[in-house]
This record gives structure tokens, C-alpha cells and sequence, in this order.
């Protein structure tokens, strides 16, 4: 099995792909870019936000979320208009937000990033009120969410530490509980980066610096596939597709390495399914 590079866009980082009626969301965080990708007629729209942006999700009335440089957006497809939600840290020049995703209530998880490598930042989650709350800190680079089929379980990456967490997930307060180790990568000399979930709870986690994506079975703790790419800087993947059995990867540049699929998007069929994506609530 063989990644191969589709669409026509060189992101200088791709990152956080998620799968919307028909479409793939994903953003080039460095350039300020939200893209959208239609596989079936090959059409991209892309959208200049204005700062670094870490995450995008469909909101369930219409529209995207988004999350960046000065906190949580609405943002409107028509116009390109972005409305500021909520800044959890305006004091921390240094953060911004990076990798999201909506738990199956419609809450948007997402968390922040502190570029001087100091754990200053946190994980926070967007209830569809629009009240925001801190969930879990302190964090490095947060990075990779995502649920089980039952909702029970919320898995979490916070980069730097090279762990896979999990925790005891309440879908109906949004509680989490029961942090623990399920894969501790301290031996791999790449990260753990973004992370999407399969229909047999299989977790699909993007190395970075690693040219690679593992599919890890948290209940067996075995690595079960690997796949590995012409380019080292792997983000982020998703399910996508008809039958959510395409996997797409976003991939970023690597300064100083002469690489010329880097930053593309690629696709891949695993032999696995993904499930459905969340959309906000709120």
C-alpha cells in the first residue's frame, strides 16, 4: 500500500484533516490558510484568515469553527468573515491553539501550543453554550483528540511527552477522569502527532519528523499497520471518502531537505473504516 498525493496545494504545514460531507477540512497552519478539498470533482477552496490557525470544524447550523493565534472563531464560507468566540490565554503571547475535534455531544475540544517549548499551555473544550473551560494542563504541544465508538473513552496526545493518553470520557457533562498511559513512544526518535480513530477503535496517529502512520490497537497495546511516506513531516490524518475507507494524511515541509511531495495531501485505503465526525453544536 502506497500513499499517493492528491490536490494540487503545497502547504508549508498541513494539519488537522477531518472529513464533511464529501469534503475534506484541513488548514496550513504557518500560511493562515483554512482548505477545503472535494475528492470527486478535485476543487479546493482555500480561505486567508489572517493568523496561524491550528484547527477547523463544521458547525452543526452552518458554517466552520476555528482555532489560532488569538483564540476561537465562527468563520462564514461565503464571505470569509471570521467572529471571535472566546481568547482563553491573551496573556500568553507565546501560545496559540493547535490540533481540535468535536466530542460526539457537539463540544469542540481543542488545545494550545507554547512555541517557546515551555508547558504553558492547556486543553480546553467549547461547550455548544460557548462557555469555555480548561479540561487538562499543563501541556507542551497539545495535539491529537479523539473518542471511541461508545464515547466512554477520550485518547489525547501531548507531543512533546510522546504518550497516548486515555481517559474515563461523561459524554453528557463533558467530565474527564482516569488519566492513563495506553502507549508510551519514548523509544521512536519521532512524535506523536495528530490521531484519528477506525470502527474497532483502532487509534491511526501521525508521526512527526517520522514519515510514517501507525494504526496502535489500544486494547491489545500493539502496533498493528504501518505506513510509511516519501516525506518526513506527517501531521495529521483522516477517514474520508464514501465509505470513510480513504485515509488522508497532511504533511508539512522539513527546511533543508530536498523532498518534492512534501506538504502535499495524500490518500491511502488501509483496508480499515473510519467514523463519522462530530460537528459543533453551538
Amino acid at each position: 500500500m502506497s500513499p499517493e498525493p492528491v490536490s494540487n496545494y503545497v502547504a508549508t504545514w498541513g494539519e488537522g484533516p477531518l472529513w464533511h460531507q464529501d469534503r475534506l477540512l484541513y488548514v496550513d497552519i504557518e500560511t493562515h490558510k483554512i482548505l477545503a478539498f472535494t475528492p470527486a470533482s478535485g476543487a479546493e477552496k482555500i480561505w486567508d484568515v489572517g493568523q496561524r490557525v491550528g484547527t477547523v470544524v463544521p458547525r452543526s447550523g452552518g458554517g466552520l469553527v476555528w482555532a489560532g493565534d488569538d483564540g476561537l472563531f465562527f468563520f462564514d464560507e461565503s464571505t470569509g468573515a471570521s467572529t471571535a468566540i472566546a481568547d482563553p490565554e491573551p496573556d500568553l503571547p507565546d501560545n496559540r491553539f493547535n490540533d481540535g475535534k468535536c466530542d460526539p455531544a457537539g463540544r469542540l475540544w481543542a488545545g494550545t501550543i507554547c512555541l517557546k517549548k515551555r508547558p504553558d499551555a492547556a486543553l480546553y473544550c467549547l461547550h455548544t453554550d460557548l462557555r469555555l473551560e480548561k479540561k487538562f494542563s499543563p501541556v507542551t504541544n497539545s495535539n491529537g483528540i479523539i473518542w471511541s465508538r461508545d464515547a466512554q473513552t477520550m485518547y489525547y496526545i501531548d507531543t512533546p511527552s510522546k504518550k497516548v493518553r486515555a481517559f474515563d470520557f461523561d459524554v453528557a457533562t463533558g467530565a474527564i477522569s482516569g488519566e492513563r498511559v495506553v502507549w508510551d513512544t519514548r523509544d521512536d526518535p519521532s512524535v506523536p502527532d495528530g490521531m484519528t480513530i477506525d470502527s474497532e477503535d483502532r487509534l491511526w496517529i501521525a508521526f512527526c519528523h517520522g514519515a510514517k502512520v501507525v494504526c496502535f490497537d489500544p486494547a491489545s497495546r500493539k502496533v498493528e499497520m504501518q505506513i510509511d511516506f516519501p516525506c518526513i513531516e506527517t501531521t495529521a490524518c483522516a477517514f474520508g471518502g464514501d465509505d470513510l475507507g480513504d485515509l488522508y494524511i497532511t504533511t508539512g515541509l522539513k527546511p533543508g531537505l530536498d523532498e518534492p511531495l512534501a506538504g502535499r495531501l495524500f490518500v491511502c485505503r488501509p483496508g480499515a473504516t473510519g467514523v463519522p465526525a462530530s460537528t459543533f453544536g453551538g
